[in-house]
């Protein structure tokens, strides 16, 4: 569904991404590792056509994505569900649904029903200040903004990022139960095994690169990576 290849991104002339390539296959949950600085977020920003690459090409559908505006990337079926969360916190639970519909002129009433649905604390708080919401219910009122343009794609930037294990549970069953509905999920996550739970292929990134890819497998007998993100060793 997603391919990206030799993708090269800059901020001045510092490159951040360093000819990334990589894909999702559609109706999988793909998962994008690496630590901190690795450039993670650059690359769910620059697919969301928030940032300009100045190389390489990202091919969505049989369609080049390169250089579009974010409302045109969300037009062509990807949403972004940010890292931490960005939610409108001057704005109600309701509104900023419908924010995620701007740009749907009508029919999205039956969305919200099905998706307060499916995140009861939402409809719950539909009245409600985003700004006052939990650290989990923000990052269930992101998921549902995305949602809200149908995406074909969802691209979640570590969305277990500050919540608490409990929350972090819960949210990585939202993922699973999209996933079941039908949902294409690339996911940027530093909770590896959260993750593993989930997901079906892995990509590695440090410092701009893809260094490892693989399934589940292949990632949990890397003796390298059990030690940096399982915090274990087969020794």
């Amino acid at each position: 569904m997603l391919t990206v290849q030799d993708l090269v991104t800059a901020y001045g002339k510092i490159e951040a991404l360093r000819g990334v390539s990589l894909e999702v296959a559609q109706g999988s949950i793909t998962c994008l590792l690496g630590p901190n600085g690795a450039g993670k977020t650059t690359l769910m920003m620059t697919i969301a056509g928030i940032l300009k690459p100045k190389a390489g090409s990202i091919t969505f559908a049989d369609k080049t994505l390169s250089g579009l505006a974010p409302h045109a990337v969300v037009a062509r079926g990807i949403a972004l569900v940010p890292e931490n969360r960005l939610v409108f916190p001057s704005m109600t639970v309701l509104e900023n649904l419908h924010a995620g519909a701007y740009q749907r002129k009508n029919d999205f009433e039956e969305d919200i029903e099905r998706l307060f649905g499916r995140f009861p604390r939402l409809k719950e708080r539909a009245a409600q200040l985003a700004g006052t919401l939990s650290g989990g219910e923000q990052q269930m009122l992101a998921v549902a903004r995305a949602l809200m343009s149908r995406p074909k794609l969802l691209l979640m930037d570590e969305p277990s990022l500050g919540l608490a294990p409990l929350v972090v549970e819960e949210i990585f069953a939202i993922i699973a139960e999209l996933h079941r509905d039908g949902a294409t999920i690339f996911l940027v996550e530093q909770n590896a095994h959260m993750a593993l739970k989930v997901a079906h292929r892995f990509y590695l990134m440090e410092q701009g690169r893809v260094t490892f890819s693989g399934d589940p497998g292949s990632l949990a007998e890397d003796e390298v990576i059990r030690r940096a993100y399982l915090g274990s060793s087969r020794n």
